[in-house]
């Protein structure tokens, strides 16, 4: 059977994912749904937050590629049982992941904020101390494809960086840790805090009070992974005591954040309207091509997600 893949996304366009695909891969036919045709030909799809039931009715569906790196854009779709469902793993989406969490951490390690407020005033201020970058501790919570890249690129221009994981992971300089007894660990030293984890059942909330506590006082907290992650209001109370002396928000509970939310007006939350990164068609297509080439010849391909772990 000629592979056949079937598009659906409300939020991405539809041409620019098909001309990138056809680009590198000519007899890939492409459907985009609500026209998919004859049902039985769709052997491949790739959504991001289809309608409820829109993948089922497709007997001979082989895989699902998410257009995230995430996947909780798929769950609760009611997607068909026994389909493997493969992650997006985009070079350019993990670069921007990257490029967004060093921006961040540097401004403020920096105290660029201050400078931009002595130029406004005409003020020449070259007294304030430097600090100082290898006794400076990032940490970063979720250590998959895009997270251990932003812990390597932390280590790289020489952080004291730490990362932890569900599971065990190795990182040339960066001191991982484990499982849930070794957070309060992980948290004691990191002056900034980058949440990269996958939205879970477990995850859910994790970004809360008792976390907050466990951080040394004043710490800078970066949420880059889902807004679901975040307690706002547990936020906002450690903010107001100083226990966290700033926060960056990318994502957040309700996109886009109610105008009347007070992180809008907060002195010291920065945010962003959820453009950390994004899957770009040129390079999500070299993905989305190979995955289906590899199906195509019995070879393995992934990664796959474990629906038991929800990522």
């Amino acid at each position: 059977m000629k592979p056949c893949l079937l598009f659906l996304s409300g939020s991405d366009r539809a041409d620019d994912w098909s001309w990138a695909i056809k680009a590198l891969m000519p007899e890939l036919e492409i459907r985009v749904w609500p026209e998919t045709g004859n049902p039985t030909e769709i052997t491949y799809a790739l959504p991001w937050k289809p309608p409820k039931g829109a993948l089922q009715g497709l007997p001979n569906l082989k895989a699902i590629l998410s257009l995230g790196a995430g996947v909780d854009g798929l769950l609760g779709t009611d997607l068909p049982e026994g389909v493997p469902i493969v992650r997006m793993v985009d070079t350019q989406l993990t670069r921007g992941m990257v490029e967004y969490a060093l921006y961040w951490v540097l401004h403020i390690h920096r105290d660029m904020a201050s400078y931009a407020e002595d130029q406004a005033k005409g003020v020449w201020n070259s007294g304030r101390p430097i600090p100082d970058t290898p006794k400076t501790v990032v940490g970063v919570m979720g250590l998959g494809e895009i997270g251990g890249a932003v812990a390597r690129a932390f280590a790289d221009i020489g952080f004291a960086t730490r990362g932890h994981s569900r599971t065990p992971r190795r990182l040339d300089g960066v001191e991982v840790f484990s499982g849930d007894a070794a957070l309060p660990v992980f948290l004691r030293d990191c002056r900034y805090l980058v949440c990269v984890l996958p939205l879970t059942p477990e995850t859910r909330g994790i970004l809360g009070a008792k976390l907050f506590a466990a951080l040394p006082k004043g710490a800078v907290v970066i949420n880059i992974a889902r807004g679901g992650h975040l307690d706002d209001e547990a936020l906002l109370a450690a903010l107001a005591s100083g226990q966290v002396g700033h926060a960056v928000l990318d994502v957040f509970h309700r996109e886009p954040l109610a105008p009347d939310h007070p992180f809008w007006r907060h002195p010291r939350v920065k945010l962003t309207p959820h453009i950390a990164s994004m899957t770009l068609p040129r390079t999500g297509a070299e993905h989305v091509v190979a995955t289906i080439r590899k199906a195509e010849a019995g070879l393995p391909y992934g990664p796959l997600v474990d629906m038991a772990r929800g990522y």
